[in-house]
């Protein structure tokens, strides 16, 4: 089969079309034929960084960890799915799980699921990462109906889903974003915008909550944009991040009463830890995508298998709007 082969990682990387050897299932998992897969920040990381992140597989390496295709054939012990299937996931592309830059992959049955009917197969390919990402940190922070939840890069791949699903929750959500394009996409996906360039914290949590505080504070931005969530929340409130490698002085969270939720959606990947549970979660992204709560937004730009480096430089460039998506 063809696939795209990362021979040796840096900032410059190349992917390299390549003849490998197609795959062959094995008990518990699926050959999936791969129809369009999905560019996520930690892949840019992964190619960039190599084995400076404890989780780059080793070299030559096929990247990718989103999908969306068809099962080809079934392993020993599988009994949810069945030759010909649409099916999604995030099933590889770091440590030892071969990704899905190339025609075919092994992927976990655990780590699937059966791809929304109403999506197609670019639009399921987007979701799985960021999906299970929002969702997990949505229900860790205890979301609940007539909360208000701020959602910090609410524009972004994560932030764009945890809007949609804030609105399936039944709370009333707001997002920063930082120039109208980003806003615009927010107010379209029904949160109120906060153009966090022109409005500080104090502000907008005085106009939005009677100084109060968000219930809940969505950060997927993280950083040191966390001293931001705390400021943002109110007393005893949740604040759930996914990107917290930093220092920082926790006493304003202590004095609040926060609780902070760190979600780190690779777990069950990396250390074969209740892999189910992202099954079970895809399927209910699933189900609200077919009830009509959930969207992913795509960037305008396409890309096939042939340009992966083009893919990559559209989402480290910043300039992309929604996920960027390639086509096999």
């Amino acid at each position: 089969m063809q696939a795209m082969l990362i021979n040796a990682y840096g900032e410059n990387a190349k992917f390299q079309a390549s003849e490998v050897a197609k795959p062959e299932h094995h008990p518990g998992h699926v050959l999936v034929k791969i129809a369009a897969s999905s560019v996520n920040t930690v892949d840019t990381m992964i190619r960039k960084m190599g084995k400076d992140l404890p989780l780059s597989p080793d070299t030559p390496a096929i990247l990718g960890m989103d999908f969306a295709g068809t099962v080809e054939s079934v392993g020993e012990g599988v009994s949810d799915y069945s030759v010909g299937d649409e099916v999604y996931g995030c099933a590889g592309g770091l440590a030892d799980l071969p990704g899905s830059l190339a025609e075919y992959m092994v992927a976990d049955s655990k780590l699937i699921a059966h791809k929304p009917k109403n999506l197609s197969m670019k639009e399921a390919a987007a979701l799985p990462l960021v999906a299970i990402t929002a969702y997990e940190g949505l229900v860790r922070a205890q979301i609940q109906k007539g909360q208000k939840v701020l959602v910090h890069g609410g524009s972004g791949g994560v932030g764009h889903v945890a809007i949609q699903l804030a609105k399936h929750f039944g709370a009333e959500v707001y997002s920063t974003g930082g120039g109208e394009k980003q806003l615009s996409l927010i107010e379209g996906l029904g949160a109120t915008g906060i153009n966090y360039k022109t409005e500080s914290v104090e502000q907008y949590v005085n106009k939005h909550t009677d100084g109060a505080g968000f219930d809940l504070v969505y950060d997927s931005v993280g950083g040191a944009n966390l001293t931001k969530s705390f400021e943002a929340a109110a007393l005893n409130a949740h604040v759930a991040t996914t990107v917290s490698m930093c220092e920082l002085d926790l006493t304003p969270a202590h004095f609040k009463g926060l609780s902070l939720h760190v979600v780190f959606m690779l777990i069950p990947m990396l250390h074969n830890h209740k892999r189910e549970e992202h099954s079970e979660i895809l399927s209910k992204i699933a189900e609200i995508s077919e009830s009509g709560g959930l969207k992913p937004v795509l960037d305008e730009q396409t890309f096939s298998l042939a340009n992966v480096g083009e893919a990559y430089a559209r989402l480290e460039s910043g300039k992309g709007m929604g996920k960027v998506v390639i086509e096999n």
